[in-house]
């Protein structure tokens, strides 16, 4: 700890997209989910980091890659059809440029997000560049990449099923070993979702410590002395830090929360949702309106119809950003005295946020994280910035964390709501049959077919188990696709467990369906079905 620090502050950015890949169709119109999230999120944040490198600033930030988001940003056909979006939009983008000749204002703008674009397209392979220079930051000593279970399932709701636990986790550390060359060493619990019962299975993978909702460390048994502000050891050794509130407040609150400043670009005004449809359409996957990037106004205030936006002023909004910025590094030092006093210890205060928030949602956002960084950096800030791993001692409080999450109401009532509660009894009844195939088949010679088979198995039932579908279908927010999706793998699941456990077991039937499916969905060569072994 460097002289001077009144306290920690471990930045934790989560980055993840659910998979979505559909080469059986020329344009999908989900696909832009990743799109959008390389442009406006991923490759700023990256652009961010190289600049701190360049201006020798001992700058260090957590960030989750999870499996999903690492194979897609990986896939040779998702990266050429993201440079197919950027031609797209480069083509839209310079008619944007004659349209707006004449209101300079809007002419700026345009300027702006084409500027962007080219940077883009400047990067031959992106998603590929982008997983390796997170894993350079690493080994640089700057970046902690954090592991993820495989497909961001919410691990508590498969405690009735602990080898689909062990296969999640398991299955997402081989992932993150094949991308970055090592084993995890933080692990980022999807939707932060704990119960003790967790705890094994994480120790087995070799993790070291986890991300948790504040009250599921400050519920623990016993109750943690420091509260928020150091780690806690759970008694079979993992540790555990608890989400800072305070800054989850600034950041995240819909009435106080910074991105809600009038100053800053508004998100749902778009020229893709704006324009004629014999404008955009043309540029617009599977006909259908979505966001383009070519966004001219502001939020103007909270209550201001969409049509009433005042155009966006881009020094007034990176105004916004300096003052922004200075505030929640005032106020982290302010609480840091605070508890420096109370508890004779320079406190940590752990910062999680998803990763698509800076530039996706909030435009300003990856300028947000430059200025914060840099002022944490400044000499004399009294801050430090860390990763949670690095306040890793023998002498933390023993303390089990209570059962939590970071979801609305802060447990697990957003899966289970009676718009996807439904999805749970086949998804229990799909992992049992899934332990039930692998205890037959190890005790066994298994063919290379039923090898393929199996795999194929396994990797359908990761996929039904992620806990974006649920999360879609209560937030309403994607149609029938996350529904859809669910089904699907369920129904590829079974397809295949009936072939398996048929006798005997024609091989006509099952290898066109392996072929289409492998060819459908790449992800995880590295998969052993043998992790459901009960």
């Amino acid at each position: 700890m460097k002289p001077g620090v009144q306290a920690q502050v471990a930045l934790v950015l989560h980055a993840h997209l659910p998979y979505v890949r559909h080469p059986e169709h020329a344009r999908f119109y989900e696909e832009s989910w990743l799109f959008e999230a390389i442009t406006e999120c991923y490759l700023p944040l990256a652009w961010k980091m190289e600049a701190w490198s360049a201006d020798g600033l001992p700058w260090r930030l957590s960030l989750t890659v999870t499996p999903t988001l690492a194979e897609m940003l990986g896939d040779v056909l998702l990266m050429d059809r993201y440079r197919e979006h950027l031609r797209s939009m480069l083509e839209l983008g310079r008619r944007e440029l004659d349209r707006t000749a004449l209101v300079p204002p809007l002419r700026a703008l345009a300027e702006d997000a084409m500027a962007r674009l080219r940077c883009c397209e400047s990067i031959p392979v992106p998603g590929r560049w982008l997983l390796g220079e997170f894993r350079r930051h690493q080994e640089a000593g700057h970046l902690e990449i954090l592991g993820c279970a495989a497909t961001h399932a919410l691990l508590p709701l498969l405690t009735s099923e602990p080898a689909s636990i062990r296969a999640q986790i398991e299955t997402g550390v081989a992932v993150y070993r094949r991308w970055f060359g090592r084993a995890p060493r933080g692990f980022w619990l999807p939707e932060c979702g704990w119960v003790p019962e967790l705890e094994s299975a994480l120790l087995a993978a070799g993790i070291e410590w986890v991300v948790l909702e504040g009250h599921g460390v400050t519920h623990g048994t016993p109750a943690p002395h420091s509260s928020l502000f150091r780690p806690v050891r759970t008694p079979g050794g993992l540790v555990a830090v608890g989400r800072d509130p305070a800054s989850a407040r600034q950041v995240w609150s819909r009435s106080v929360g910074y991105p809600g400043d009038p100053r800053y670009r508004e998100f749902h005004r778009d020229l893709g949702h704006d324009a004629d449809w014999d404008y955009v359409g043309p540029y617009l996957p599977t006909g259908r309106r979505t966001f383009t990037g070519f966004k001219y106004h502001r939020i103007t205030g909270p209550d201001v119809p969409a049509e009433a936006k005042a155009v966006y002023e881009r020094p007034a909004a990176l105004e916004a950003v300096e003052s922004h910025a200075a505030h929640f590094v005032s106020e982290r030092l302010r609480i840091g005295r605070e508890v420096l006093g109370i508890l004779g210890q320079v406190p940590l205060m752990v910062a999680p946020y998803d990763a698509e928030l800076f530039g996706h949602w909030w435009h300003e956002g990856p300028e947000f994280l430059d200025q914060v960084m840099r002022r944490m950096l400044a000499p004399g800030s009294g801050i430090e910035a860390v990763s949670p791993h690095d306040e890793i001692r023998t002498d933390l409080p023993l303390s089990m964390p209570a059962t939590s999450s970071w979801g609305d109401g802060g447990h697990f009532g957003v899966w289970l709501d009676p718009s996807n509660a439904e999805m749970q009894t086949p998804l229990r009844r799909a992992g049992a049959t899934m332990g039930r195939l692998v205890d037959r088949f190890s005790s066994r010679a298994v063919s290379p077919l039923e090898d393929r088979a199996l795999c194929q198995a396994g990797r359908e039932l990761l996929m039904a188990q992620a806990s974006d579908w649920p999360f879609l279908v209560k937030m309403n927010t994607a149609g029938d696709y996350p529904n859809r999706r669910f089904q699907a793998h369920l129904e590829r699941f079974h397809q295949l467990a009936a072939w398996l456990e048929s006798e005997p077991a024609d091989p006509s039937i099952v290898i066109p369906m392996l072929n289409d499916l492998e060819w459908r969905s790449p992800l995880f060569p590295e998969l052993d079905w043998r992790l459901w072994r009960r």
